[in-house]
Protein backbone atom coordinates (compact mmCIF):
# COMPACT_ATOMS: atom_id res chain seq x y z
CA UNK A 1 0.00 0.00 0.00
CA UNK A 2 1.42 3.70 -1.00
CA UNK A 3 1.43 6.15 1.66
CA UNK A 4 -1.65 8.53 2.00
CA UNK A 5 -3.85 5.55 0.47
CA UNK A 6 -4.68 3.86 4.52
CA UNK A 7 -8.16 4.33 4.67
CA UNK A 8 -9.36 5.81 7.87
CA UNK A 9 -9.06 4.71 11.12
CA UNK A 10 -6.50 1.79 9.84
CA UNK A 11 -3.81 1.08 11.36
CA UNK A 12 -0.57 0.09 8.84
CA UNK A 13 2.39 -2.07 10.46
CA UNK A 14 5.20 -2.31 8.19
CA UNK A 15 8.80 -4.32 9.34
CA UNK A 16 11.85 -4.79 7.59
CA UNK A 17 15.32 -6.63 8.27
CA UNK A 18 16.94 -4.28 10.60
CA UNK A 19 21.12 -3.37 11.37
CA UNK A 20 22.13 -6.63 13.04
CA UNK A 21 19.28 -9.80 13.40
CA UNK A 22 16.67 -7.56 14.19
CA UNK A 23 13.33 -5.98 12.78
CA UNK A 24 12.82 -2.32 12.18
CA UNK A 25 8.94 -2.29 13.05
CA UNK A 26 6.67 1.41 12.16
CA UNK A 27 2.66 1.88 12.44
CA UNK A 28 0.97 4.32 10.51
CA UNK A 29 -2.12 5.43 11.42
CA UNK A 30 -4.67 6.62 8.29
CA UNK A 31 -6.52 10.26 8.85
CA UNK A 32 -9.39 11.40 6.78
CA UNK A 33 -6.58 14.29 5.50
CA UNK A 34 -2.91 12.24 5.91
CA UNK A 35 -1.67 9.23 6.98
CA UNK A 36 0.92 9.75 10.61
CA UNK A 37 3.30 7.71 11.82
CA UNK A 38 2.43 6.25 15.28
CA UNK A 39 5.49 4.28 16.25
CA UNK A 40 9.10 3.46 14.90
CA UNK A 41 10.83 0.46 16.89
CA UNK A 42 14.20 0.22 15.42
CA UNK A 43 16.31 -3.39 16.04
CA UNK A 44 13.36 -5.64 17.42
CA UNK A 45 14.33 -8.72 18.77
CA UNK A 46 12.16 -12.18 19.08
CA UNK A 47 8.70 -11.48 19.26
CA UNK A 48 8.31 -8.08 19.46
CA UNK A 49 4.48 -8.57 19.93
CA UNK A 50 4.61 -7.31 23.30
CA UNK A 51 6.46 -3.90 22.44
CA UNK A 52 4.15 -3.09 19.71
CA UNK A 53 0.25 -3.98 20.71
CA UNK A 54 -0.38 -2.12 23.60
CA UNK A 55 0.52 0.94 21.33
CA UNK A 56 -1.45 -0.41 18.34
CA UNK A 57 -4.54 -1.04 20.85
CA UNK A 58 -4.62 2.22 22.74
CA UNK A 59 -4.59 4.05 19.22
CA UNK A 60 -7.42 1.86 17.70
CA UNK A 61 -9.12 2.52 21.32
CA UNK A 62 -8.47 6.46 20.82
CA UNK A 63 -9.19 6.92 17.10
CA UNK A 64 -12.84 4.72 18.25
CA UNK A 65 -13.32 6.91 21.21
CA UNK A 66 -12.58 10.04 18.57
CA UNK A 67 -14.85 8.80 15.76
CA UNK A 68 -18.12 8.76 18.94
CA UNK A 69 -17.28 12.36 20.15
CA UNK A 70 -17.30 13.12 15.97
CA UNK A 71 -20.23 11.86 15.85
CA UNK A 72 -22.07 13.07 18.98
CA UNK A 73 -20.54 16.42 18.04
CA UNK A 74 -22.47 16.42 13.99
CA UNK A 75 -25.97 15.00 16.04
CA UNK A 76 -25.68 18.16 18.29
CA UNK A 77 -25.48 20.23 15.51
CA UNK A 78 -28.12 19.12 13.67
CA UNK A 79 -30.33 18.82 16.42
CA UNK A 80 -29.67 22.65 16.99
CA UNK A 81 -30.50 23.97 13.65
CA UNK A 82 -34.03 22.10 13.26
Amino acid sequence: MKPGQLPRGSVLLSWKPGLGDGMDVSAHLGLTSAEVLLANWPGLHGDWTPVVHPTVYEVLGLHAALSVATDALRLANHLATR
